[in-house]
């Protein structure tokens, strides 16, 4: 689930705190372990020349000794206490000593060897506390910094998702700006947000505009086409009545009758779709295998010399209220593909209850090509001239409209098979 922006610059916020007060931190504990190793060393080296200096006066001079050091010293050619195991071998300088927490410091010179063990306890609780205390501070004041720049961040960004909210819910064919006036805008809208807002509404216009004319462009021009049509259909219906007509002119009279009503089928489908999605068209009770069969006879000449079988099963086919030259048209787009690409094989065609199948043994379709298949005037390299590229696209348009959901699936050499779904 995505999150929205409010909430993602409130993680990015807490996140950068958290890594901010963690290297602060580490910071802090690194600075102080190597002050405390200089503190220690210099302490030592002082406590070491001040016994010397001492020594030098009065060779019965009282060796350090303090909660936190002891000393030892080694003079030679006299009697000196035993010294602690752990201190003998031990070379010049500070030095700590193995599994303890105690520092040594061995100074030595002519007059003898000096040894200094400083317990560094107090000086690590010291640093230990000292970072603990910068880690809660840094959190406290990363937090308080972060809670002010979030507030400042959550006005500015609030009316932007409250404008975003009101465009998602535009319809595409018909926005709506309105909402997003100026007069309706919330009170802590910046002058960046009000641009946003204007330019949204002149894109808005500017949308409806184009909308008003591609529907306005399709309606007329399909009604113009529609009286050529008209003529065209009663000139060879007058040719058919006449008994002198040879039997050769009224196969091609037929065939002009038929293209007539096919491009009729087109033009209501453009029609419909030019028209408003609430405006319901005329529709009728029919049976599905009757479309598909009289579309499968359509085609049976197309296929005329060619080594393509059709087959047609009938498994029941619904029976839909709807304008029926719509899935005429599906229907056929679909079945002028299959004839197109396939050279040889079969076509077959599958009435089912809730559906309808078309599968060919064709060339079929890459990957890439099936992709774009959808797409309006997409035509694939090694189409034939005559297709436009218009048949799928008019295809998903019209059965998105009526709930007819269409799908394609395809394999290079395997041919394609086409879904048509009644929900």
């Amino acid at each position: 689930m995505r999150h929205g922006l409010p909430r993602r610059i409130k993680l990015a916020f807490l996140t950068q705190a958290l890594i901010g007060s963690i290297v602060i931190t580490v910071g802090i504990l690194l600075a102080g372990v190597i002050v405390r190793q200089e503190v220690i060393e210099e302490r030592v080296r002082q406590e070491a020349q001040a016994f010397w200096k001492a020594y030098a006066v009065d060779p019965n001079h009282r060796l350090p000794s303090s909660s936190t050091m002891s000393g030892y010293v080694v003079i030679p050619g006299q009697a000196n206490p035993k010294l602690p195991a752990e201190l003998n071998g031990l070379g010049p300088g500070v030095q700590r000593l193995p599994d303890s927490r105690s520092l040594v410091y061995v100074d030595r010179r002519p007059q003898g060897t000096l040894y200094l063990v400083f317990s560094a306890w107090m000086a690590d609780q010291s640093v230990l506390m000292t970072g603990l205390v910068s880690l809660l501070l840094s959190l406290v004041t990363s937090g308080v910094l972060i809670w002010l720049t979030y507030r400042t961040s959550k006005r500015l960004v609030t009316p932007v998702s409250w404008l975003a909210n009101q465009v998602a819910h535009w319809d595409p064919r018909d926005p709506d700006a309105s909402a997003i006036a100026p007069a309706r805008l919330p009170a802590d809208a910046s002058d960046e947000v009000r641009k946003l807002s204007k330019a949204l509404t002149g894109l808005s216009e500017r949308v409806s505009d184009f909308v008003r004319r591609e529907r306005n462009f399709t309606r007329d021009a399909s009604h113009e086409l529609r009286t050529p049509l008209t003529v065209i259909r009663v000139a060879s219906d007058l040719m058919l009545a006449d008994p002198e007509t040879s039997p050769r002119a009224q196969r091609s009279l037929a065939r002009v009758q038929q293209a007539g009503r096919d491009m009729e089928s087109v033009i209501e489908a453009f029609l419909i779709l030019a028209r408003e999605a609430d405006v319901a068209p005329q529709s009728e009770e029919f049976e599905v295998r009757d479309i598909v069969a009289s579309e499968v006879e359509r085609i049976r000449p197309m296929l005329a010399g060619r080594p393509v079988e059709v087959l047609f099963h009938d498994e029941g086919g619904p029976r839909l209220v709807a304008p029926p030259h719509v899935l005429r048209v599906m229907v056929g787009n679909l079945l002028s593909n299959a004839v197109r690409f396939t050279g040889s094989g079969q076509i077959e065609v599958r009435v089912m209850p809730d559906r309808v199948v078309i599968r060919d043994s064709g060339i079929g379709m890459s990957p890439e090509v099936l992709a774009k298949a959808f797409d309006p005037f997409f035509r694939a390299e090694f189409a034939e001239s005559d297709g436009k590229g218009m048949g799928l696209s008019i295809v998903r348009r019209l059965g998105e409209r009526f709930g007819w959901p269409v799908s394609l699936a395809s394999e290079p050499g395997q041919g394609t098979t086409a879904v048509i779904r009644f929900q």
